[in-house]
């Protein structure tokens, strides 16, 4: 993003009292999903899909919002893809795919602290206390897109190459190895995390978040940290205990925000 359209992105979002209509909006979706008979998430869940809802909105204004909810309305499609032959094979997300804290936070760590950065930077601005850097701001919305861009890319991926996944190999030795073992990429669930990557990136771009560059930049991050999260899988995290799915989720969006950025920095330092 441009310090130009940060600026007006900034300039646009309204900060009188988003909290208030973050509280309300989220209690009344999670009314709604505490009676839905389809469940999403778990009761845990709820409340702190509840909690990263109300921080979103009041950071980041619906347009933020608006990326969090297509990813997880997305991707809690996308891992009820092919469920009854996973679950056959008993390589099926647990609880049929509810999603609990652990993976709300997994997921929505990265995208959570840019928003709450840009919220920091924003009061800094609004009390004097130092120039707002528009520039930084650009960053952290580009990280904060590029995090959800990265785990729609991985669910994706993962679950479209446990459920048609032909052939899947350790992305490490490129041995073939049965689907859902963890570090194991196909061609059907590669290509998946690509395209499932676009979207977002283009709903990023078109409620302000991102410029068209940044589109660039989060499609090329989400498939550089999705890579990487298999080679930790495959490597890495059955040796260590605390490396959990989750744990890695996070890892695992952490790098797409960065390289993201990293992107961007390096398109500035050549192109600008």
């Amino acid at each position: 993003m441009t310090v130009q359209n940060s600026e007006l992105w900034f300039n646009d979002l309204s900060w009188s009292n988003p909290w208030l209509v973050a509280i309300a909006l989220n209690t009344i979706l999670l009314a709604i999903a505490t009676i839905s008979p389809k469940k999403l998430l778990t009761p845990a869940g709820q409340f702190h899909g509840w909690l990263l809802g109300v921080i979103i909105w009041g950071c980041l204004g619906w347009q933020g919002y608006a990326v969090v909810m297509f990813y997880f309305l997305v991707g809690s499609g996308v891992t009820r893809i092919g469920k009854a032959q996973k679950e056959a094979e008993g390589i099926a997300e647990k609880r049929s795919g509810a999603r609990g804290p652990e993976n709300v936070w997994g997921s929505a760590l990265t995208a959570t602290l840019c928003a709450l950065g840009v919220l920091v930077l924003s009061i800094l601005g609004e009390t004097g206390k130092m120039p707002v850097s528009q520039q930084l701001i650009s960053w952290l919305l580009l990280g904060y897109a590029a995090s959800f861009c990265t785990k729609l890319a991985d669910t994706s991926a993962s679950e479209i190459g446990k459920a048609y996944g032909k052939r899947t190999f350790l992305i490490t030795t490129l041995k073939p190895v049965p689907r859902g073992t963890e570090g194991a990429v196909s061609l059907e669930g590669t290509l998946a995390g690509i395209f499932a990557s676009i979207p977002i990136a283009l709903l990023s771009w078109a409620v302000g978040l991102i410029d068209l560059t940044g589109i660039v930049f989060c499609v090329i991050a989400a498939f550089i940290a999705t890579n990487i999260e298999s080679v930790i899988g495959a490597t890495l995290q059955s040796k260590f205990e605390w490396l959990t799915n989750e744990v890695v989720n996070f890892v695992n969006t952490l790098i797409g925000a960065i390289a993201a950025i990293v992107l961007a920095l390096a398109w500035t330092a050549f192109f600008a």
